[in-house]
């Protein structure tokens, strides 16, 4: 029997820096990943913490499993944000008995341009690269939509005018 997955993980919201000709933020684009288990359910990167890693560690190591890149060579960073919120009902199984809630700690990762990205067919049927708020919008978790919706403001205090 597998061991229970840790209920700490990581969502690596994979986002484009904005066209250097407009600088303007309806130009990023975030990456968003379809489930193989829950064919419909649009996300950015997340998972479950393993071992000891950092959370930064799980992060690195999500990013290269469900889409082929290497997060050390682009631009990521720890937005410090941590949500906690209850584990839908039908993977709690994954969990060790008793444990209901996770802690989802997000980070961003800024990549230049949207590229190609190699997914894992055992976690994800396809992939698009959309505009933000289509993005924020086709996304089914609340907390990942929240992410998403931040990225102008977080894209401002990074980078000030």
């Amino acid at each position: 029997m597998p061991a229970s997955k840790q209920p700490f993980s990581a969502l690596v919201v994979i986002y484009t820096h904005p066209s250097t000709s407009s600088g303007q933020a309806q130009d990023m684009k975030v990456l968003l990943l379809e489930r193989a288990d829950h064919p419909g359910y649009w996300q950015s990167v997340t998972g479950s913490r393993d071992g000891n890693e950092t959370l930064r560690e799980t992060a690195i190591r999500e990013v290269m499993e469900e889409t082929g890149l290497d997060a050390t060579r682009f631009d990521l960073t720890d937005w410090k944000q941590q949500n906690v919120y209850e584990i839908y009902p039908q993977w709690r199984h994954r969990y060790a008995p008793g444990v209901t809630h996770n802690t989802e700690h997000v980070f961003g990762l800024q990549l230049p341009e949207a590229i190609p990205v190699q997914i894992s067919p055992r976690e994800h049927l396809g992939y698009q690269w959309l505009p933000w708020r289509e993005a924020a919008d086709k996304v089914f978790s609340p907390s990942n939509r929240e992410a998403i919706l931040e990225l102008p403001e977080r894209k401002g205090k990074a980078n000030p005018s």
